[in-house]
């Protein structure tokens, strides 16, 4: 019998996978919580094969709970499970040594098979989120596009940057031109979440 603990935040959705778990033979959910803190205390106590964790719940995140567990008890393989495809998640999932990193739009069969899968030592992750990694690794940025959008972060007009930088307003909106192109961003605020998102500035 595989002992799971499952963390999700949203109790509908808690409730509904604690049931889904528990209609497999092999599978035995021995606890949830609805926020990280408590779901860390829980797994150093139960001790659980496998432990689902989501990423954003109140006091801990899914994060922090699988690198704290890395730390002290290894012998439990992390799942996380979440809505968020962003590399600066998935970069520190990988650095917590977690077992599997699905979407929670995945099929149920691939979490029920995910857990078989870790608890013999395989690695699993979501192919279409490692592929979305793998297409935004390279920076399509200059240094000097880099540069005008580090510096857009401080805010104001065109004309104000092109002044910091000591460029022309028309070469700052060429600049700021051919990063939206690359990004596919229609505005100064997604391109610097984007850049943000993939460490790029």
């Amino acid at each position: 019998m595989i002992s799971v603990y499952l963390a999700e935040d949203q109790s509908m959705l808690n409730s509904a996978l604690t049931k889904l778990l528990n209609l497999e033979d092999d599978l035995q959910v021995v606890g949830s919580a609805l926020d990280g803190a408590t779901a860390l205390n829980d797994i150093l106590r139960l001790k659980p094969n496998v432990a689902v964790l989501d990423i954003e719940m109140p006091q801990s995140t899914g994060l922090d709970v699988a690198a704290e567990l890395n730390r002290v008890q290894p012998e439990t393989k992390v799942i996380i499970l979440t809505t968020f495809a962003q590399k600066a998640y998935f970069e520190r999932a990988v650095a917590a040594s977690v077992a599997g990193y699905l979407l929670k739009d995945s099929p149920s069969d691939q979490l029920v098979a995910t857990i078989r899968d870790v608890v013999h030592g395989l690695t699993r992750f979501d192919p279409e989120l490692v592929i979305n990694m793998v297409s935004v690794a390279h920076n399509p940025l200059t240094a000097r596009e880099q540069s005008v959008l580090v510096d857009s972060v401080a805010g104001g007009t065109t004309h104000d940057i092109a002044t910091r930088m000591h460029l022309s307003d028309g070469t700052v909106r060429n600049y700021l031109s051919a990063i939206f192109s690359k990004l596919g961003v229609h505005s100064r605020l997604e391109a610097i979440s984007v850049a943000q998102d993939n460490k790029w500035i």
